[in-house]
C-alpha cells in the first residue's frame, strides 16, 4: 500500500503541464532519434546534458526517460520499413519485420510492434514500481565492503560483456578509471594527474567526457564511414490495423517477451540485445508455424520488440536502488544525476522521493504518449530518414560544443571534448566498447572512497571483502563473470 501512496504522488508530480511537456518532448525526440540509423538515446541523451544547468531534475530525467523509451520504440520503424536497425535491439525486428512490410504487410508488423511496446513497456514499468523498492531495503543492509565489492562485480560484467573480448572492455574501464582519478584527492588535499593545469584540479567534467565519446566521436565515426547508399522506404499500403489472427499470434508473445526482457535488462550488462534474441528464439520454438520465420511471422516481430521496451524498465532498477549503470544510456543518465549533486541508490528513494516516483509515473504517461504517437505520424517517422547525412553530422557537432562550451566558458573544457571525441573515434574504429569509460569515471571515485572507508573500519585488513558473505559472495560472481567464457571458449575448443 505504501508503494501505491507514493505512486499516486508520483503521478500528482508527473501531471503538472510542465512536466507533461517535457514527458511529451522527450517521448518525441527519442522516437525520431530511434527511426535515425546510427543514432541512440545515449548520444542524445549525452548532447542534452548542458541542459542540467538550467532545468530542475524531475523535469530533466522525465525527459531523458521518454527519450529513452522512445528510441526503443522508433527503431522498429527504421528495421521494419528500410531493413536497417535503427538501434542494435531492433537487429531481430528486421529479420520478420522487413519481410511483412515486403509482402505488403508493414502496416501490421508497425502495429504489432507499437501496441507490443506499449504492453511491455506497461510490465516493465509496473516491475520497476514494485521490484525497486525491495531492492532499496535489501541494499541498505551494505556496508562499505559490500559496495565496493558490488562496483567490482559491475566493473568486471559491463567491461566484459559489452565490448567484443573482455580485454577490450577491461582497457576501456582503466582509461575510465584513469579519468575518474584526475583532481584533487578529497582524503589527502594532493593533486593528481592534472599535470599544472588549473582547470584539471576539480576533475573531469563527466558531462565533457560523456558528449566527446557518445556525441563527438560517435559523429565523427560516422562521417569517416558513411553507410552505402540506402535503399528508400517501403511504402505503408493498407491497412494499419491488425487482422483477428494477427491479435491471436501476438498477445501471448507480448507477454513471453516482456517475461524474458525485464529481468534479463535488469542484470549487469544484460541491455536489450540479449533478451531481444531469446525471445525471438522462443517464439520460433513455441510458435505453430515455425515454416513463417524468416518469411515474415508476425510473433518474430511482436516477441523481440516486447522484450526491447520491458528490458529499458529493467535497467533503470538497479540505475534507480543501487546507483549502478548496466548500459551505456544508464551511464549517462547517472551523470546526469552527478550534475545535480544527486547520488542515486537506496537512500534516493528517501531523500529525493518526489524525483524518483515523479520519473516512475512520467513512464506510464510516456507509454500512452507513444502508442498514441507512433502510428498516425508514421508518414513524419518515414520522412526524418531523408535527412540528409552531412547536415545530421555538422548539427551534433555544433550543438556539441556549444553545449559544452556553456557550461563553463573553458577553452579547456572545448579541447578536452574534442580529445575524448578522438578517442571515441579511435575506440569505435578499432571496436573497444565506450561505455566502460563512463562507467570507470563515475563509480571509480566511490569505489575507492568505499575501499577506504572499509580498510579504515577493518584496520587495513584486507581480508574484510572475504570474510563478510555478501561480499564474498559478490567477488565470487565477479571472477566467475570474468574467467566463465574463457572457459567456456577454452572447453569449445577442446
Amino acid at each position: 500500500m505504501e508503494t501505491l501512496g507514493q505512486l499516486a504522488h508520483g503521478f500528482a508530480v508527473a501531471l503538472t503541464p510542465l512536466n507533461l511537456l517535457w514527458a511529451f518532448v522527450g517521448v518525441f525526440l527519442g522516437t525520431a532519434v530511434g527511426v535515425l540509423p546510427g543514432l541512440g538515446p545515449a548520444l542524445t541523451i549525452a548532447l542534452l546534458l548542458p541542459i542540467t544547468f538550467s532545468v530542475d531534475a524531475t523535469g530533466a530525467f522525465i525527459l531523458f526517460a521518454g527519450i529513452y523509451y522512445g528510441a526503443m520504440y522508433g527503431g522498429s520503424t527504421t528495421s521494419i520499413l528500410l531493413n536497417t536497425p535503427g538501434e542494435s535491439a531492433t537487429i531481430v525486428t528486421a529479420l520478420e519485420g522487413n519481410r511483412m512490410a515486403r509482402r505488403g504487410r508493414a502496416g501490421p508488423a508497425l502495429a504489432t510492434a507499437a501496441i507490443g511496446s506499449f504492453v511491455a513497456g506497461t510490465v516493465g514499468t509496473l516491475g520497476l514500481t514494485f521490484l525497486a523498492p525491495l531492492v532499496v531495503e535489501f541494499a541498505l543492509r551494505f556496508g562499505p565492503a559490500e559496495y565496493f565489492s558490488l562496483m567490482v562485480l559491475a566493473f568486471v560484467t559491463v567491461s566484459a560483456m559489452l565490448g567484443a573480448s573482455a580485454l577490450r572492455g577491461l582497457a576501456a574501464l582503466l582509461v575510465g578509471l584513469f579519468l575518474g582519478l584526475i583532481g584533487v584527492d578529497l582524503q589527502t588535499g594532493q593533486a593528481r594527474f592534472t599535470f599544472g593545469v588549473p582547470e584539471l584540479l576539480d576533475g573531469i567534467d563527466v558531462i565533457v567526457v560523456a558528449v566527446g565519446l557518445f556525441a563527438v566521436g560517435e559523429a565523427l565515426f560516422l562521417a569517416a564511414h558513411p553507410r552505402p547508399a540506402e535503399q528508400a522506404p517501403l511504402k505503408v499500403s493498407g491497412s494499419l490495423w491488425m487482422t483477428r489472427d494477427d491479435w491471436r499470434r501476438s498477445w501471448k508473445a507480448w507477454l513471453r517477451g516482456s517475461a524474458i526482457g525485464f529481468p534479463l535488462g535488469s542484470l549487469p550488462a544484460g541491455g536489450a540485445e540479449v533478451p531481444t534474441f531469446i525471445s525471438y528464439f522462443v517464439e520460433k520454438k513455441l510458435s505453430r508455424r515455425p515454416e513463417e520465420f524468416g518469411q515474415g511471422a508476425i510473433e518474430g516481430v511482436a516477441g523481440p520488440e516486447a522484450a526491447n521496451n520491458a528490458s529499458a524498465a529493467g535497467v533503470l532498477v538497479p540505475m534507480l536502488s543501487l546507483g549502478l549503470p548496466t548500459s551505456a544510456t544508464a551511464a549517462i543518465m547517472l551523470s546526469a544525476f552527478q550534475s545535480y549533486g544527486i547520488s542515486p541508490g537506496p537512500l534516493l528513494f528517501q531523500n529525493q522521493a518526489d524525483l524518483v516516483w515523479g520519473l516512475i509515473a512520467s513512464l506510464y504517461i510516456g507509454n500512452a504518449m507513444l502508442l498514441v504517437l507512433n502510428l498516425p505520424l508514421i508518414g513524419l517517422w518515414v520522412r526524418i530518414l531523408s535527412v540528409p547525412a552531412p547536415l545530421l553530422y555538422a548539427g551534433i557537432l555544433v550543438f556539441a560544443t556549444i553545449g559544452t562550451y556553456g557550461i563553463s566558458q573553458s577553452p579547456v573544457d572545448l579541447l578536452l571534448l574534442y580529445a575524448m571525441g578522438g578517442m571515441g573515434y579511435l575506440m569505435r574504429r578499432f571496436d573497444f566498447p565506450t561505455a566502460p569509460v563512463i562507467i570507470g569515471l563515475i563509480l571509480g571515485p566511490l569505489a575507492e572512497q568505499e575501499f577506504r572507508r572499509a580498510m579504515t573500519i577493518s584496520g587495513g585488513d584486507l581480508t574484510v571483502f572475504l570474510s563478510k558473505p555478501l561480499s564474498a559472495t559478490l567477488l565470487a560472481l565477479a571472477l566467475l563473470a570474468l574467467i566463465g567464457p574463457m572457459l567456456l571458449r577454452l572447453r569449445r575448443r577442446a
